[in-house]
């Protein structure tokens, strides 16, 4: 099955959840346009038009999987070139979103490639990127006005956009926790 950057299989917190987030992310995160807040399972992902023929075998691997509190407590980044940097939420309980992304695995092995990178599967939610000397400083500012979030992670999310520079992403099926 081939695979497409204009597509993604995601955990999407509730809307209620965006606001700080987005306040972050509207001052820091060059792609706040194209993406929703959001975790990668999968990416690059499936084509679209293929979503609905795979629904039936995304829920069987996904039936022994219950739903599960998410919390979204503190910051950590990843270091790119020299003094550039990604920061991100760190989503816990990890072991539970890795074994869900396992899960879809199963049906997508190909769609493998948010696990090549160093250190394997990484979840976590963007919030910006900074060129700066010390990204502990800036971890340390957005960590004292940080407000945990915590949600019920019920459902996963495939998401698609156009093939256009502008373009974002958006919902185009639901597909929930049976538990």
């Amino acid at each position: 099955m081939t695979k497409t950057v204009t597509s993604a299989a995601v955990i999407i917190p509730p809307e209620e959840k965006w606001e700080p987030i987005q306040q972050i992310r509207k001052k820091h995160d060059k792609k706040i346009d194209r993406w929703m807040p959001h975790i990668n399972l999968l990416y690059p992902f499936i084509p679209k038009e293929d979503y609905e023929n795979s629904v039936d075998q995304i829920k069987h691997n996904l039936r022994e999987i219950d739903p599960f509190m998410l919390s979204l407590k503190e910051f950590n980044y990843f270091q790119h070139k020299y003094q550039t940097y990604t920061l991100w939420l760190d989503p816990t309980p990890r072991k539970k979103i890795s074994t869900l992304q396992r899960a879809l695995l199963k049906t997508f092995p190909n769609c493998n490639d948010v696990n090549r990178f160093r250190g394997g599967f990484q979840p976590h939610l963007s919030v910006g990127q900074f060129v700066t000397y010390n990204i502990n400083n800036v971890i340390e500012k957005l960590q004292k006005n940080w407000d945990p979030l915590e949600f019920l992670c019920e459902n996963i999310h495939l998401i698609s956009r156009k093939n256009t520079k502008d373009s974002s992403f958006h919902i185009v099926k639901t597909i929930p926790l049976p538990g």
